[in-house]
């Protein structure tokens, strides 16, 4: 059973006491709610009362929201719960993560360029400040995933990298961090992502490592953390064959199990082998990964079984919740791991002191205006983008630095990824709130403002939608089989920046014949392709000659982007976290 004494819950008898009590006097239904964390679909109060009351929740997790609403719903929520909830939320990347208006800091990979464990410690520190101000208590991270794989999109920007010492590290001083805020820890995603090129939301996941090298690597990253006291570890969706023919010979493929199914691995690994006594949640239960293996019903109480304590949000609430109480009622969760779950549950809420605090103490700061945004946490992301930018690929010494009398006219070429099916209702919902400059107008009023004559790249694509926009009919054959002279294209403009605004999966270009998005032209005219999203746009544009990692498009970013090309290649010092030649030889010629 549950060593309440030991790490990370170091409980004291009165707290233990409490524990124990508890559980003594909980309803059957109230035994089963503690399992679950909700994700949270409105503001009103007669919900939030309801949710709690009917479902006795053990956490929430809630749609992001600016701080004012967060606060109030996450006050409203403790109000009603018989027992204090752990309101959760994703600070990966800073305050952000918790509310709206919260501060951004830098992703894992970005921090992870700095090569500065600091920096980790303080996006630790800061987030879960601003997390706390508004209710919250704790946090689904770090995200201590090791990129192995350049196609892997799931956790390309938010692991640290692909070196396992540095990830180790780095999620320990996020982990001090967030426990010197006062928030507990749910690392993700164990038993580890970063191999596979699927995502798990909607396709299966695989962590292909034997368990010794699973030790070395992954195995060491979570050590590193149960020895800091990690409060609670998120189970992912993840298979691990090679490991489970190690520990059942006789296994089938067909009997595989994602690591939140799985005993051998949620039990035998994390428990057992590694010695983890805190808490579990499972990832979100509407993942693929999770749900092509069993039906739903069998699904929530195999959760429990492998050893999981808490399943991660609700399908349907009522029929969620009677296939939960049916299980426990009927024997397929014994009582003896029905009482080990709960006493995780609480002993983690009880070495959090939610159990010794009054409601009101629960809902976070009374002054959200200098709890939220403070100077040291802008700060702390400014150094980090000044640090991080990586200048990965450099073959053509002289392009850099540049100066409005080497390269006057500044062509920038903008390539996205290829459009998602939240893309259209994402668009009209910035456009509600009012249009924004994309990361090519930024920069291009950037450089305008540095003396340079900077302008958008227009494809002929845009041109054929315009004029049939306007009712004319053009010749499509003019487009694909016409051509401009090279020496009338190179007169054009002096330099070109290819800016890759590529969130996940691979850039979408427009004509491959004809068009200027596709970088041909690099014996042509100077070209500097630079990232300001996913790191691995080269495995697409390999002939390009330079090649800068910025990671994203964050004012701070694009400020220090802007200076270190006029500043020229000794100011960056970012160092590549992962292999951005994507293991392609040809990418480094």
């Amino acid at each position: 059973m549950v060593n309440l004494k030991a790490k990370p819950y170091y409980l004291a008898d009165e707290d233990i006491k409490w524990v124990e009590e508890t559980i003594a006097n909980m309803t059957d239904e109230e035994k089963v709610g503690q399992l679950f964390f909700q994700l949270t679909a409105g503001m009103d109060e007669g919900y939030l009362k309801n949710l709690v009351e009917k479902y006795h929740l053990g956490g929430c997790r809630y749609n992001n929201m600016p701080a004012a609403a967060v606060k109030m719903q996450n006050a409203t929520l403790q109000k009603y719960s018989k027992v204090p909830l752990f309101i959760a939320c994703n600070t990966e990347t800073g305050g952000n993560g918790a509310c709206s208006d919260g501060t951004y800091i830098g992703s894992g990979i970005k921090i992870g360029a700095t090569g500065k464990v600091e920096y980790a410690r303080a996006l630790g520190k800061y987030s879960n400040e601003e997390a706390v101000a508004i209710g919250c208590n704790m946090a689904f991270a770090p995200v201590c995933d090791i990129h192995y794989n350049w196609e892997n999109t799931e956790v390309v920007s938010r692991a640290f990298g692909n070196d396992h010492e540095r990830v180790a590290e780095m999620s320990r001083a996020y982990l001090e961090g967030a426990h010197e805020a006062g928030v507990a820890c749910a690392a993700k995603h164990f038993p580890g992502n970063g191999q596979d090129f699927r995502d798990a939301h909607i396709a299966n996941n695989l962590n292909s490592f034997g368990e010794e090298r699973w030790m070395q690597t992954y195995g060491h990253v979570y050590k590193t953390l149960i020895d800091s006291d990690l409060d609670a570890v998120m189970g992912g969706h993840i298979m691990m064959r090679e490991y489970m023919r190690e520990v059942c010979p006789d296994i089938k493929d067909e009997e595989l199990l994602p690591a939140t199914l799985c005993p051998e691995i949620m039990t035998g690994l994390l428990r057992d082998k590694l010695g983890f006594n805190g808490m579990v949640v499972t990832d979100a239960s509407h993942m693929v990964a999770m749900t092509d293996r069993m039906t739903r019903r069998e699904m929530l109480p195999a959760s429990i079984n492998a050893g999981c304590d808490m399943f991660l949000f609700f399908n349907d609430p009522d029929e969620d919740f009677e296939t939960m109480l049916d299980a426990y009622k009927t024997g397929k969760i014994s009582e003896e791991r029905m009482t080990e779950a709960l006493t995780r549950i609480l002993g983690l809420k009880a070495r959090m002191g939610l159990n010794k605090k009054a409601r009101e103490e629960l809902s976070g700061n009374s002054d959200l205006q200098a709890a939220i945004g403070k100077d040291e946490y802008k700060a702390a992301e400014a150094a980090i983008s000044r640090d991080a930018i990586t200048l990965v690929k450099y073959k053509d010494e002289g392009v850099l630095p540049i100066s409005p009398d080497k390269y006057k006219r500044i062509m920038i070429v903008y390539v996205k990824g290829a459009a998602g099916p939240m893309d259209a209702l994402v668009k009209m919902a910035m456009g509600a709130q009012g249009a924004k400059k994309n990361p090519a107008e930024d920069l291009r009023d950037r450089l305008i403002e540095k003396g340079f004559d900077a302008f958008l790249y227009e494809s002929p694509l845009d041109k054929i939608k315009q004029r049939i926009a306007a009712g004319e009919k053009p010749n499509l054959n003019l487009y694909f089989a016409g051509k401009n002279a090279i020496s009338d294209f190179v007169a054009g403009q002096d330099l070109v920046i290819t800016l890759c605004d590529v969130a996940n999966g691979r850039p979408a270009f427009g004509l491959s014949k004809g068009g200027g998005e596709i970088p041909w032209y690099v014996f042509e005219l100077p070209v500097v392709a630079i990232s300001v999203n996913a790191p691995t746009m080269l495995a697409d544009i390999p002939q390009v000659r330079t090649y800068i990692n910025a990671y994203d498009s964050k004012p701070s970013t694009m400020s220090a982007l802007v200076d270190k090309l006029i500043a020229g290649k000794s100011a960056f010092v970012g160092v590549d976290p992962i292999d951005s030649f994507c293991g392609l030889w040809d990418a480094k010629i």
